[in-house]
């Protein structure tokens, strides 16, 4: 992660706080997720969910 704390793909800047949320709270990239890609699998407690990016760029988790 640079300094600035800027994803490759990101182009906001991060809200105030933000260095306290690493401290604690892990932070993922979708797009490493997806590998590049517009869906993950994501499996929890015997249930697989579906990560998908929209044309958007917004996040939609689902069974």
């Amino acid at each position: 992660m640079h300094d600035d704390h800027k994803q490759a793909d990101d182009t906001q800047a991060h809200p105030e706080g933000f260095d306290r949320c690493l401290e604690t709270v892990p932070l993922h990239c979708a797009r490493s997720l997806t590998g590049g890609g517009q869906t993950a699998h994501i499996f929890l407690m015997g249930q697989t969910y579906v990560l998908r990016i929209t044309r958007a760029g917004k996040l939609i988790l689902t069974k």
